[in-house]
């Protein structure tokens, strides 16, 4: 392991979990006592149905290591209970003809305790719990709010090695890539920028400070599933959840006897894969880590990728619902950067290295039964560093100043939209050589969190969190280094109510921050059941939804840096000019609505559904050229002292579509699951575009060209107006085959390409420049013998050359083949 992570890197590891370890072991002693109140070791609990109700009649299994303990039914109230219990890790099965069978979480009972443990049994398709939506997790059948969850199943039978095409499959997330393994990623939710998801893992806040987070390095190792919230929602997590949350979470240990897991595979373009794992329990422990390497060339030259990851997680069970939990997780890779070779024709030279901590101590208790307490610690470490060793292309210096350009080769441009340009676009620009450029952030935040059970039908929740973010960054030999640090902090509260099958959530959240000080952030989500779920009937349950928020997202650090008011600020006193009103520069802010039915279909076994969406984004950051200032009433003296121009609040824009989905289990071997998005997304205000362009190439004079942004009117960069995604998936005893498919249609795009003569001849009208493709992938298993499984991973089966960024080829068709080596665990083998 250390051999292939940098030793400072490593060192600053050891060094962050020492101090969490620390803290967890604090934690523990305080909660300890919590816990040590004398009663029976027992279980009991209730069966509900979907939408709440109890379930009488219903056969209730305890388990121990999958083992039978004892059994039980539920009597008129759905209740159930088991007395003198032995001490340890157990589970709760419960089944009723005409739902599908239910389990709960994993608990422990310890040597004086009781545990009380609901279950929900569901007609038909199975729906998974979500954390996203509210306070507290809840089954997806009562959030109102759109998520979607991949789990485990899913994501270890695709056979990716990473998680991106996993989110691939979800309604309104657009994924694009910059071409092959390794190239910076993107998540679009909703038309939504890339940089509106709050991104979680293990309630880390990921997200570089300003929002950003590349998806490409984010593998699959050790991931147990991924849930994302397509709505607003900044009353939970402040800043960054303006379109979305994306939340990873890491695998637990689950079996007594140690379970381990060797996976090797191979293929084309000199892929390896290597994965080892270890997971079990020990009386109150569980414990799981994982680590895998990864390495390719990928098909181009200087794109060669490798990834090494090491994921961990261990818990200590104070109580049947209450445990300390620790989560590591280290990411480092190596990626060559050949540029847009599409634009230039020849790769570049750029090399890009990059590391990430992320670090999660949380305690979460329940007292009694009518408290939930949640208390988390988390840390985020994030180094970025590239550098260009030298000039790539031919210099080009015609009036021979001795500050030449480097051009790439002679390339002919086409969109989708049937325009070409044909000369050679600059490459790399004069400096001093070799250009270094270092980034590193980091993010240290502590949260806590109360529920209050105040009856069977109304939660109360409330909560708050300090956050100290501190970043740097140095650009080129004798660059200056640029930081900042901010402290901010945010609380909230939330009220859920349920009733008679309709399920209601509001929230308010309230959050200061360093920069641009106060914001209010409210929030409302509504499922109702119009029809009961029904486990014979071919019309099912009817579930209406609703939802209304807001989502706020902080200025980057170079935004807050460059911004007008910094700009001003930084002036010695007797040089500030007057500007009546000036402020720091604002969150971005959204407002978001929708509307969804849900229904069910085939006694159960089929769910559709249908939702419209709306976002109205405004108060965006961009950069507006100096010269264009004054038109949002700057003084001209003020746009002089900025230079070039300055960071201000000055776009907006609005996305509103409908998303469909389904999902249907055929027989007892086939799954098959289906999604389509339809979005429109207009431009209403930007600055920025008047100060850069329009601009036009003399090829086609009478066309306003967008260089560096959409025009007002025009649509965002990169949101396709069409995607969707499939997903069949057949399993008959050792056998398993999948079949994953992607699509989007054509998006507007710009080539940002100056000509030699820093001229526009290279830039191509705006719209539906990004032509439409398909991913279509496939992979296959057969489980040799019980603890010997073979794996076959294909992707881009139509072969297909997809620029989801213009000029930047994705990987034509690929193989991975393996096997995987399972030791130890509780016997029990899946397809």
């Amino acid at each position: 392991m250390a051999s292939v992570l940098a030793p400072r890197a490593v060192s600053r590891l050891f060094r962050c979990v020492r101090v969490v370890t620390m803290v967890v072991a604090a934690m523990a002693c305080v909660a300890a006592g919590a816990h040590a109140q004398s009663a029976d070791r027992s279980v009991s609990g209730t069966v509900f149905d979907s939408i709440g109700d109890p379930v009488p009649g219903a056969t209730v299994t305890l388990l121990r290591d999958a083992n039978r303990v004892a059994e039980t039914v539920t009597d008129e109230h759905g209740h159930f209970a088991f007395s003198r219990v032995d001490e340890g890790r157990y589970a709760i099965d419960a089944r009723l003809t005409g739902f599908v069978p239910g389990t709960a979480a994993p608990f422990f009972v310890g040597a004086h305790s009781h545990a009380v443990v609901d279950v929900t049994l569901q007609v038909g398709l199975r729906q998974d719990v979500v954390v996203t939506a509210s306070a507290t997790a809840v089954p997806a059948s009562e959030a109102g709010a759109s998520v979607t969850v991949i789990d485990r199943d899913t994501i270890e039978a695709t056979a990716k090695p990473d998680v991106l095409d996993a989110i691939r499959l979800v309604p309104g997330a657009a994924v694009t890539q910059s071409g092959a393994r390794g190239g910076v990623t993107s998540v679009f939710v909703r038309g939504g920028a890339a940089n509106f998801n709050k991104v979680l893992i293990d309630g880390v806040p990921a997200n570089d400070v300003g929002g950003a987070f590349d998806f490409s390095n984010l593998t699959a190792t050790g991931i147990d599933r991924v849930e994302v919230l397509r709505d607003a929602n900044s009353v939970l997590y402040g800043s960054d959840a303006l379109a979305g949350v994306i939340n990873l979470t890491t695998r637990r240990g689950t079996t007594r006897t140690p379970e381990a897991s060797l996976s090797f595979d191979g293929g084309n373009f000199g892929t390896t894969r290597q994965e080892a794992s270890l997971g079990g329990t020990v009386q109150r422990l569980d414990y799981f880590v994982d680590y895998s390497h990864f390495d390719t060339d990928n098909d181009l030259p200087n794109n060669g990728y490798k990834n090494d990851t090491f994921a961990s997680r261990f818990g200590w069970a104070l109580g049947p619902r209450s445990d300390v939990s620790l989560t590591v997780r280290h990411v480092e890779s190596t990626a060559g950067s050949p540029n847009a070779i599409g634009v230039y024709g020849i790769a570049d030279d750029t090399t890009l290295t990059s590391n990430a901590t992320y670090v999660s101590a949380a305690l979460q208790s329940r007292l009694g039964s009518g408290w939930e307490t949640t208390l988390r610690f988390t840390s985020m470490s994030l180094g970025n560093h590239s550098v260009n060793p030298s000039p790539t292309g031919e210099p080009y210096d015609p009036f021979d100043s001795g500050f030449p350009s480097y051009l790439g080769d002679v390339v002919t441009l086409t969109g989708a939209n049937g325009y070409s340009a044909t000369g050679r676009g600059i490459l790399d620009y004069f400096d001093t050589y070799p250009i270094p450029y270092d980034a590193n952030t980091t993010r240290r935040a502590g949260y806590g969190q109360a529920t209050r059970h105040l009856s069977s039908w109304i939660d109360l929740s409330a909560g708050a969190r300090v956050e100290r973010e501190e970043g740097s960054s140095v650009y080129g030999q004798f660059g200056e280094p640029t930081s900042t640090s901010r402290t901010n902090a945010g609380a909230f509260a939330e009220v859920r109510a349920a009733a008679h099958g309709v399920f209601a959530t509001a929230g308010i959240g309230y959050d200061h921050n360093a920069i641009f000080k106060s914001a209010v952030t409210p929030r409302v989500s509504l499922a109702a059941y119009v029809r009961k779920p029904s486990s014979t009937a071919a019309f099912g349950d009817t579930k209406v939804t609703f939802n209304a928020g807001t989502g706020i997202k902080a200025p980057s650090i170079a935004q807050e840096l460059s911004s007008l008011y910094a700009i001003v600020q930084a002036l010695p006193a007797d040089a500030q000019p007057d500007v009546n009103g000036l402020s720091p520069i604002g969150p971005e802010r959204n407002r978001s609505i929708d509307v969804g039915v849900e229904q069910g279909l085939w006694g159960g076994r089929a769910r559709v559904g249908a939702t419209f969406f709306h976002n109205r984004f405004s108060d965006l950051i961009e950069f507006v050229d100096a010269g264009v200032l004054p038109q949002l009433g700057i003084p001209p003296s003020a746009a002089a002292a900025t230079g070039f121009g300055a960071y201000v609040n000055s776009s907006s824009y609005w996305a509103r579509g409908v998303e469909f989905s389904g999902e249907a289990a055929i027989g007892a071997y086939v799954r098959v699951s289906a999604s389509y998005t339809h979005l429109k997304a207009v431009v209403t205000d930007s600055f920025a575009s008047s100060a850069l362009a329009p601009a036009t190439n003399p090829a086609f004079p009478d066309i306003q060209i967008g260089a560096f942004g959409p025009l007002v009117g025009a649509a965002p960069f990169r949101r396709p107006a069409d995607t969707g995604s499939l997903l069949a998936m057949f399993t008959n005893g050792r056998f398993q085959a999948v079949l994953s498919a992607y699509f989007a249609g054509t998006s507007d795009d710009s080539t940002f390409v100056s000509d030699a003569d820093f001229g526009n001849s290279l830039l191509l009208p705006n719209h539906d420049l990004d032509a439409a493709y398909q991913k279509l992938d496939a992979s296959a298993s057969y489980r040799i013998v019980p603890r010997v499984k073979w794996y076959l991973s294909l992707e881009n089966l139509l072969n297909q050359r997809e620029q989801g960024v213009f000029g930047f080829p994705a990987l034509p068709r690929s193989v991975r083949t393996g096997v995987t080596i399972t030791l130890g665990g509780d016997g029990r083998t899946q397809p």
